[in-house]
């Protein structure tokens, strides 16, 4: 039997952050597993770089275009209605608190995670006989039916309330906020509110450790990322120093580094990273000569866009379906001289168009070229709107890492829209609360200064000879699956 596994996604991770606070002799966890272990800084993310896709990404192994979790805010062309992640609890209350929270907790899983695609917890729990377990993580569908919790307290009374009362299917152990858990474990989590979701996942965590209950174990300390929307992401040792002590919890449950590692092997990662935010875009604002849809109004057919501000990037949607061909480029066209917009991407005749101040570029899978993880591409135009190199037939982009497999993920995925946007350096489209997280952190763009995060593992994984030239966070579930002698 291989050694138990334990994947832990701290939210947004900066790399050079996570190197200071080893440095500093904040994070002495992190540093036994880097000195043990593998340990990769430029680990790429999704596109959109936010959590939603990237949870997704992480937990299948799929980029957008497969498990069709397109955004943090996007509109659903189905329901004719937008969803809303939580982007911030002002854009939660502008869609309505208890439909937010239905889509974030229930929706997202059930309904809007593709069901043609397993997840990692999917894989696992119909290999049998692989112990499988989670705490509070976007993305934690599985096999095994959970009841909404039913115990007493304040919290579990205000989940109830708020109509968390259906049953999910999840991994063997199931422990979401106040929301589900799949056992009594003492720990509580004050339902998931920023500064208290590290210290429930290290509570849940070390009990399943002592207990010998779980196989597999995803492990969610996302503190680091609220720590950084405020305080900027330069600030992150004190944030990191806190994930820390939860894995130095997780480990002391089974008698410490040296025991812990004996029988498990672990991966540590970002979902994606941060920048400083200076200065904000209001997409709608920008595009009001356009009918927009705004959140309040029921009928779309009033209106002539939807707009999807998702942190540092965003979606453009043409709510007319015989119009999206039309229309998509004149959008594009009307967003070139917006002040704070970086990329502006669309669909052509089967083609991406990318545009920057840089110049256009056209592109779409063939034969012409290799990019770093293997895709091959045919491109037309100015390589500079997308800093691309080209050398004896491989493509790269220092600036925008695996940037034409992202795009065409992102513009493939079908509830993207029909115009994507990445925003500039320093600048947060204002989400539908008005909030933008100026004098803080952000993130959400295809720019390496979102995208490139953290991958550790230990006891786990390839050696450096069958490594890949460049790492995504894709490569995890696969990683996961070789790790128990499974395939996807």
């Amino acid at each position: 039997m291989s050694k138990k596994l334990v994947l832990a996604v701290i939210d947004a991770l900066k790399p050079e952050m996570l190197e200071r606070a080893v440095d500093h002799g904040r994070a002495p966890a992190l540093a036994e597993l880097m000195k043990r272990g593998t340990y990769v800084s430029d680990c790429v993310s999704s596109f959109p770089s936010v959590t939603p896709v990237a949870a997704a990404s992480i937990a299948t192994g799929l980029g957008p275009d497969e498990h069709h979790i397109p955004a943090m805010n996007w509109y659903h062309r189905g329901e004719e209605r937008y969803v809303e992640y939580g982007s911030s609890f002002e854009a939660t209350r502008a869609f309505g608190v208890l439909r937010s929270l239905q889509d974030t907790v229930y929706n997202m899983n059930m309904a809007h995670l593709t069901r043609r695609r397993k997840t990692v917890f999917e894989h696992l729990d119909d290999a049998g006989g692989i112990r499988t377990a989670c705490t509070t993580y976007l993305i934690y569908r599985g096999r095994t039916r959970h009841q909404a919790t039913s115990t007493e307290g304040v919290y579990s009374r205000i989940a109830r309330a708020a109509n968390f009362t259906h049953a999910v299917y999840g991994p063997d152990e199931l422990f979401y906020a106040d929301v589900f858990a799949s056992r009594s474990t003492g720990c509580r989590s004050a339902l998931g509110m920023p500064g208290q979701r590290d210290q429930h996942t290290a509570c849940v965590s070390a009990y399943l450790v002592e207990h010998d209950l779980a196989d597999f174990m995803l492990v969610s300390l996302p503190d680091n990322d609220t720590y950084s929307h405020k305080r900027g992401p330069y600030s992150q040792v004190t944030s990191i120093a806190s994930a820390d002590r939860a894995l130095e919890r997780i480990m002391h449950a089974a008698g410490g580094p040296d025991a812990f590692l004996e029988d498990h092997a672990v991966i540590v990662m970002s979902d994606h990273s941060q920048i400083p935010v200076v200065d904000r875009v209001n997409l709608a604002e920008v595009l009001d000569s356009w009918e927009v849809l705004r959140p309040e109004e029921e009928d779309p057919s009033q209106a002539d866009i939807a707009v999807s501000p998702s942190q540092r990037a965003a979606n453009v949607y043409v709510l007319d379906p015989e119009m999206r061909e039309i229309l998509a480029p004149r959008i594009a066209r009307d967003l070139h001289d917006v002040d704070g917009l970086d990329l502006i991407m669309h669909r052509e005749n089967r083609e991406a168009v990318v545009w920057s101040a840089r110049g256009e570029l056209r592109f779409a899978p063939g034969d012409e070229l290799t990019d770093q993880r293997g895709g091959s591409w045919s491109v037309a135009g100015d390589h500079d709107t997308l800093a691309l190199a080209v050398e004896d037939g491989r493509v790269s982009s220092h600036s925008y890492p695996d940037a034409l497999g992202r795009i065409w993920a992102a513009l493939e995925c079908p509830r993207s829209g029909d115009v994507l946007v990445s925003a500039g350096g320093g600048y947060e489209f204002v989400d539908w609360g008005g909030v933008a997280h100026v004098g803080g952190g952000s993130h959400g763009s295809l720019h390496r200064s979102d995208s490139l995060g953290v991958l550790l593992y230990c006891g786990t994984g390839p050696g450096e000879q069958e490594s890949p030239a460049q790492w995504s966070i894709r490569d995890v579930t696969p990683m996961i699956l070789s790790h128990f002698a499974l395939t996807s």
